[in-house]
């Protein structure tokens, strides 16, 4: 396995990225929406082996107070390998400085965050565009 970092979407297939999204599984994300997200964010990572992504995750922050961790994903085959220990811990770096990081976790991952130094929020809430999904994926609680 010999795996190539970098945080440039310059060789970055977006529907090998949207894929790599569905089977982590994370989400249905669309190519053109990936591109403008990654676009946007201050911090990016994409992980390649032999040519083929991997992994990748991102970080929207403002330079001072609040950096957002998102997007975090590897191919099923290469999760439990210190992957994606190591995909956060690249990205919580270049974040370093801000004065809180959130995130959200897909239900069930919450310990591999609490791991890395993440804490549970009392007073965290979001507006979803589909609540009922959302309430039924596990991100939401009724009020």
């Amino acid at each position: 396995m010999t795996l190539a970092w970098t945080d440039s979407p310059e060789h970055v297939d977006w529907q090998e990225l949207a894929e790599l999204y569905r089977v982590a599984p994370l989400a249905r994300k669309a190519p053109d929406d990936l591109r403008r997200a990654f676009a946007n964010s201050m911090f990016k990572r994409f992980v390649f082996d032999g040519g083929k992504l991997v992994a990748a995750g991102r970080v929207l922050a403002d330079g001072v107070d609040v950096a957002y961790l998102c997007d975090v994903a590897l191919l099923p085959h290469y999760q439990g390998r210190g992957l994606g220990r190591a995909l956060v811990a690249d990205l919580l770096a270049l974040a370093q400085g801000h004065k809180k990081i959130f995130l959200y976790a897909v239900p069930g991952k919450e310990g591999f965050y609490a791991h890395l130094g993440f804490r549970r929020m009392t007073t965290a809430m979001a507006i979803f565009e589909d609540p009922a999904a959302a309430h039924a994926r596990g991100y939401l609680q009724d009020a």
